[in-house]
């Protein structure tokens, strides 16, 4: 069947709103934390750590809670309902900095990024295992994941483009400009954006595929077939591997220009007076061509399959990484040249990242007779919140063990900490994700003819292939 435009711009919407947040807090909590709040690069970098691993457990069980869930709206829509103003709300908290002594400014933080995450959770590991229900077609689902995460860029630009204008803007008063009050208003704007996406993903989207009628419910039998699952190991390790490596360079991006750059200012908006930073410029130019590549994912992996477009862009992103290095503030454009280049290797992948799940929930249906959808992708969402975990933790740590100080002139060896920070160390995350990748088993044409077969016998027609 052929999903309307609609109801895929419908499914988009929810990632456009999950990826306002998740672009701010890749890109902008950890220098909100150090910079605005004032604590210390190491003591976020530990919160990160152990807030994330908290909320990487989460997922699971938020899987199996949803695959449970029985509703006239499905099994995973109503959770973009039920959570969407909780979503908001935990936004505007995160963002908000009381005055606190730094004892206080760390507990403050712990609690409302952990309530943050675990909202995130509630809403987003439905969202993602909605993908997998709407449609049983496999290219349907990679074009299902093309407009997500088409949506899921658009909605970075215009936090990354909005971000610092408006914290700006929002927090400038007579007495000056005060950041604390810019970010909370800016992230109310945000969360109000959000929450009205969720609920238009909500009316315009309709879950199809259902488990099989006679499949009795059994946390212990579908934990046994997922431990089974060595493709969904592999896309697992895959997948935290590729976030890592995003999160480093989205995390250390902000450090990096105002740190290593003497000029903050790329130009300014004709007839206006608002001025453009170097990092916002990289950053949005960086969303923009994760489009490119969230657009010829699909083309691409039609020619040459999803495993080998995933590996090709990893081993090209790793590359393109250690060559970051060795530019300096007057390679400006061979920066932004780079920035473009890696950032399109970088969208091709998630989107195909996300089908290959779904691939993953239709081939342990075909192998054992049972579906867990919610289980299997609340990994997905694992996998991309256990390699922002380590992504953030290393980018704080990695701050303090170079001796870098908030708001200071920074020492050579701090400037050349960040600098491996955009370079280095994530080509190496790049590089694991492809050799993750490349022991990936489930071909576009083995899985077509799973797909085949799952649909005879859900109309309980003869099977056209044997279990092996």
């Amino acid at each position: 069947m052929e999903i309307s435009i609609k109801e895929k711009a419908g499914y988009g919407f929810g990632d456009f709103a999950s990826s306002m947040f998740w672009k701010l807090f890749s890109v902008y909590l950890l220098y909100y934390y150090t910079d605005v709040f004032g604590i210390p690069a190491a003591a976020v970098g530990t919160m990160f750590l152990i807030t994330r691993i908290w909320d990487t457990a989460l997922d699971p069980a938020i899987g199996i809670i949803s695959d449970r869930t029985e509703t006239r709206w499905g099994k995973f829509r109503p959770y973009l309902l039920w959570m969407a103003i909780p979503f908001g709300i935990a936004g505007i908290l995160t963002f908000s900095a009381p005055e606190l002594s730094l004892t206080g400014k760390l507990i403050y933080a712990y609690i409302t990024y952990t309530i943050m995450m675990m909202v995130y959770s509630a809403i987003n590991v439905p969202y993602a295992s909605l993908m997998g229900v709407m449609t049983a077609d496999i290219k349907e689902r990679t074009t299902l994941s093309t407009f997500r995460f088409v949506f899921a860029f658009a909605g970075s630009i215009l936090v990354l483009a909005t971000a610092e204008p408006l914290v700006n803007a929002l927090g400038t008063s007579s007495k000056g400009v005060n950041l604390q009050t810019g970010w909370q208003y800016s992230m109310m704007i945000y969360a109000a954006i959000a929450v009205v996406l969720f609920y238009f993903n909500f009316r315009w989207t309709r879950e199809r595929v259902s488990p099989p009628k006679d499949q009795k419910i059994s946390l212990k039998a579908d934990l046994a077939d997922l431990s089974k699952n060595k493709p969904w190991f592999i896309l697992l390790g895959a997948g935290v591997a590729t976030l890592v490596f995003n999160s480093l360079r989205d995390g250390s991006a902000v450090y990096y220009f105002k740190y290593y750059f003497s000029d903050q200012q790329a130009f300014k908006i004709p007839l206006t007076s608002i001025a453009v930073g170097y990092s916002t410029l990289y950053l949005v130019l960086g969303q923009g061509a994760n489009i490119i590549g969230v657009v010829l994912a699909k083309p691409v992996s039609d020619r040459i399959g999803k495993k080998n477009t995933f590996l090709y862009a990893m081993l090209v992103a790793s590359a393109l990484s250690c060559i970051f290095y060795f530019l300096g503030e007057k390679n400006v454009a061979l920066i932004m040249t780079l920035q473009v280049l890696i950032s399109i290797c970088a969208g091709s992948v998630f989107p195909l990242l996300w089908s290959m799940y779904a691939d993953i929930a239709d081939y342990s249906e075909w192998q054992t007779g049972r579906r867990a959808t919610g289980l299997i992708f609340s990994s997905s969402s694992m996998s991309q919140k256990l390699g922002w975990t380590l992504g953030g933790a290393l980018t704080g740590w990695l701050l303090a063990v170079w001796g870098f100080e908030a708001n200071m002139v920074q020492t050579e060896q701090a400037r050349t900490g960040i600098r491996m920070m955009l370079s280095f160390v994530p080509a190496a995350g790049a590089l694991l994700s492809a050799i993750f990748i490349f022991f990936y088993k489930l071909s576009d044409a083995f899985m077509l003819v799973v797909s085949r077969d799952l649909l005879n016998r859900r109309h309980k027609e003869t099977p056209i292939m044997e279990q092996v």
